[in-house]
């Protein structure tokens, strides 16, 4: 990682618009072999819907948590004259 600063660093200058399609392609190939490992993986495929359970309780709490407190900050800040 420290290397590849650096390196950024000095082609910083540099067009490398061409960067940008590599970086996608390892990203969904490292997707790609996530999926394939959690896959392989007896135990990560048994407990898969309890997973997926845990996982949509998480994320709904967390959305329903944000937008209360989003919701309670945008009135407090409102009373205070600092919205319009």
């Amino acid at each position: 990682m420290a290397l590849g600063i650096m390196v950024g660093y000095f082609v910083r200058r540099m067009q490398l618009k061409w960067l940008d399609n590599v970086q996608i392609g390892f990203v969904w190939l490292l997707l790609f072999l996530l999926g394939a490992e959690a896959g392989g993986n007896e135990r990560v495929v048994r407990w898969i819907a309890s997973l997926g359970l845990e996982a949509f309780a998480i994320s709904l709490g967390g959305v329903l948590g944000s937008s209360v407190l989003a919701m309670l900050l945008w009135r407090k800040a409102g009373r205070e004259g600092g919205g319009k």
